[in-house]
């Protein structure tokens, strides 16, 4: 790979989000239709789910978005671009926050006329100069938090408006030599590799060795809204890792839309990830008979041998959603009946 073998495609997706950043409620649905396909698919969180063509996306999703997030800023922590690596195409994936002043209601979660951050991870196929197809997560609790309407019993972990990279190098407007993204894309490997074996031994548990091979002792984990962050190997374990594995069971791998690396920084998502059945706990709620599927976003930063931070998104309302908590429908009709 020579040096800028992905400056078009980061162009392509810069631009759009320029536009998408001047328009307004009314034309966004203009800017879709100028810097994507005709059979563009996109995905997004609970309720928006799957939709198709520009006008579908306007209507469901950034139309209803901008009336209520006003003057909103695409405020990038992360910038990369690759190669899928399991079924090739060109991506380029952003995360940060989406900065506004939150002046209508959205989804039923009452406006506070304040700024609020929605966090957001994106990621877009470019394909002969145009998106063809885009994974969007946002994360909705988080917004929910900011509006005083929590949903959930008190989180293992704490959320907060979470920082991007720790070294402030992860907007790779110019591309990284190839050999760093191989090895952060075999780190990032290694280690999915070994909680699928511990997945598949049947564990609950985790002995901390096991991260010790691919984390650093100062590993940075970034949840999602309803779990949080947390800071170092044991409290990752305390505060996330061990709630997780001992409170889901049959916890089935379904693998990854996209995934790929850039310089020191990973990303991949799932449509889903993966299957599991809650027995109680996670969350602070109680477990049920039924096995519901997780989309999850991981972004991570390489350091040296080692993952030295990781930002989560899980969509949490579809999680819940299909055990039959609809946690905005439940949140608007007690708070906007």
């Amino acid at each position: 790979m020579k040096m800028g073998k992905f400056q078009s495609v980061k162009a392509v997706v810069q631009n759009y989000f320029d536009a998408l950043e001047k328009s307004t409620p009314e034309t966004v649905v203009d800017v879709l239709r100028a810097h994507t396909s005709e059979d563009y698919l996109w995905r997004g969180v609970f309720p928006f789910r799957e939709q198709r063509g520009a006008q579908a996306v306007a209507d469901v999703f950034w139309s209803p978005l901008k009336q209520s997030l006003n003057r909103m800023q695409r405020r990038q922590d992360i910038f990369i671009a690759g190669v899928n690596e399991l079924e090739g195409g060109t991506w380029v994936m952003s995360m940060g926050n989406f900065m506004s002043l939150f002046d209508a209601d959205w989804l039923g979660i009452p406006r506070t006329r304040k700024i609020v951050n929605l966090r957001y991870a994106e990621f877009n196929c470019v394909e002969n100069g145009k998106i063809t197809k885009t994974g969007l997560f946002v994360d909705i609790i988080g917004l929910m938090v900011q509006a005083g309407v929590y949903p959930l019993p008190p989180s293992t972990g704490v959320y907060f408006n979470y920082p991007g990279p720790r070294a402030h190098d992860g907007l790779l407007y110019e591309d990284a030599p190839e050999e760093e993204g191989v090895a952060t894309l075999a780190l990032v490997n290694r280690m999915v590799d070994d909680l699928t074996a511990l997945n598949e031994s049947g564990a609950m548990g985790c002995p901390p060795e096991v991260l010790e091979r691919t984390w650093s002792p100062d590993m940075l984990w970034y949840g999602p809204a309803g779990v949080g962050a947390t800071y170092t190997i044991p409290r990752y374990q305390e505060q996330h890792q061990l709630p997780f594995r001992g409170s889901l069971g049959d916890k089935k791998f379904k693998g990854h839309v996209c995934r790929f690396a850039e310089g020191n920084f990973a990303c991949f998502f799932g449509w889903p990830n993966l299957s599991n059945t809650p027995l109680g706990g996670w969350l602070g709620l109680p477990g049920g008979k039924v096995n519901a599927e997780m989309q999850v976003v991981d972004v991570y930063r390489r350091e040296g041998d080692k993952l030295a931070e990781n930002w989560v998104f899980i969509d949490l309302p579809y999680w819940l959603k299909q055990q039959g908590l609809d946690v905005l429908d439940r949140t608007q009709k007690i708070l906007n009946p």
